[in-house]
């Protein structure tokens, strides 16, 4: 387990939803899908999620599998709306330039020391 601050650092990752304290989400793992059934399916609670979709659709999705926090890879931002939406369900945005495979070995190696 890492805490959301440790991985923000290591990915320069921006945090868009500042008013949730990342170092109060502890991630255990990571799902890395672009599909929201699949996610749905198969991620876990406590796990981030790596993904490039950035609408609203993935907040309802990451509240009913218990994900507090979104990866948005290749510099893909929410717009307000959406980090409205996940202020209101308690889920945190992240956003970095790097690639979703780059971002799912960062996090393995980080939750494996």
């Amino acid at each position: 387990m890492i805490k959301l601050t440790e991985y923000l650092t290591a990915i320069n990752g921006i945090n868009h939803t500042p008013a949730l304290d990342p170092d109060a989400v502890e991630i255990h793992g990571a799902y890395v899908s672009d599909m929201l059934s699949d996610v749905m399916g198969s991620a876990k609670p406590d796990e981030a999620w790596i993904t490039i979709m950035k609408h609203l659709n993935v907040i309802a999705v990451a509240s009913m599998t218990g994900i507090p926090v979104i990866i948005f890879a290749k510099g893909n931002t929410p717009d307000a709306a959406v980090c409205d939406k996940a202020l209101e369900e308690s889920i945190s945005l992240v956003s970095s330039t790097l690639s979703t495979f780059e971002l799912a070995g960062i996090l393995y190696n980080l939750l494996r020391s």
